[in-house]
């Protein structure tokens, strides 16, 4: 059969029918799902968007103002630093958790002794809620009995390490806790990455003299594509929500310097009684999601079609 028939034939119209009803039992039982989300997902979101053009406050009410919770959204040094933190937190931690992942997998995949001990020890971590992590992390950096305290009192006075209280670098601090918590998980994704890998490829790169390093430039790293971006997707979606790490670690402080969006959210709309502004808040945070899944889509989909 040539594929000009088998077209004709995919496109009869006689055989559509009975491709539809096919696996009805399974179809049918999809429905509550695809209801619940249509109603709970897309038509809270859609409520949501509907009432951050509005200036409800206590309660929601339909009275818009057109963009105005917009612009004085943007116009808020709190939210603006908000963005700011949620940038520099997002761009170092995906940069170094993917770093140090992929390179924890890698020595992991090198059939070392007591590796699942190792793989143990460093995905324990994310077993832990973002709370305890966060509580855990406030302790270790606090200048007294922390590693501020520890080295002085080892005999180096004037040793300052004191992250949590510094507005300058305060970010950075939350974002230790943050790395310790998920680098564990993206090692586990990148070691399924490269157990998926066929022992012929590396035999193969021995064989020719290509060294270890150059191995996993030019030909694992590229082979495992999907790996990456399905890491990235995560990571980016986990920062995106970032809140109760940074809760339980400074509250947003010192004043308001590690402020964050879904806290800005969580304020206005539950301290605040200001509902709209935390819509429109929040309403900006699922742009930046659909920012970040558009493109994901377009790699994973996009590119088998055109194949």
């Amino acid at each position: 059969m040539t594929l000009a028939d088998t077209a004709r034939v995919s496109d009869n119209p006689v055989r559509r029918p009975k491709q539809l009803f096919r696996n009805l039992s399974a179809k049918f039982a999809s429905i509550p799902m695809i209801l619940t989300a249509l109603v709970v997902f897309v038509g809270g979101t859609a409520w949501t968007v509907a009432h951050s053009f509005t200036k409800s406050r206590l309660l929601p009410k339909w009275d818009f103002v057109g963009l105005d919770q917009y612009e004085r959204l943007w116009n808020s040094n709190r939210w603006i630093i908000s963005v700011e933190n949620l940038l520099i937190y997002g761009v170092c931690s995906l940069v170094l958790t993917m770093v140090l992942g992929f390179t924890l997998a890698a020595l992991l995949d090198r059939k070392i002794r007591f590796e699942g001990a190792f793989r143990t020890i460093f995905l324990y971590p994310f077993a832990l809620s973002f709370i305890v992590t966060g509580l855990a992390w406030q302790w270790i950096l606090n200048p007294d009995f922390g590693i501020q305290g520890v080295v002085r009192n080892m005999g180096w006075e004037s040793f300052t390490f004191d992250p949590l209280n510094d507005p300058d670098i305060v970010i950075f601090g939350i974002l230790i806790a943050g790395l310790w918590q998920g680098t564990g998980f993206v090692m586990v994704i990148m070691l399924a990455g490269l157990r998926g890998i066929d022992e012929d490829i590396w035999k193969a790169a021995r064989v020719d003299g290509i060294g270890i390093t150059k191995t996993y430039v030019r030909v694992i790293i590229p082979m495992m594509r999907p790996v990456f971006v399905t890491a990235l997707v995560i990571i980016a979606s986990g920062i995106i929500k970032l809140y109760d790490l940074v809760v339980a670690q400074t509250n947003g402080g010192p004043g308001i310097a590690s402020e964050v969006p879904a806290k800005y959210v969580i304020n206005y709309m539950f301290e605040a009684q200001n509902l709209a502004q935390g819509f429109a808040a929040s309403t900006m945070m699922l742009l930046s999601v659909i920012i970040v899944l558009v493109p994901w889509a377009y790699l994973e989909f996009g590119g088998k079609k055109r194949g």
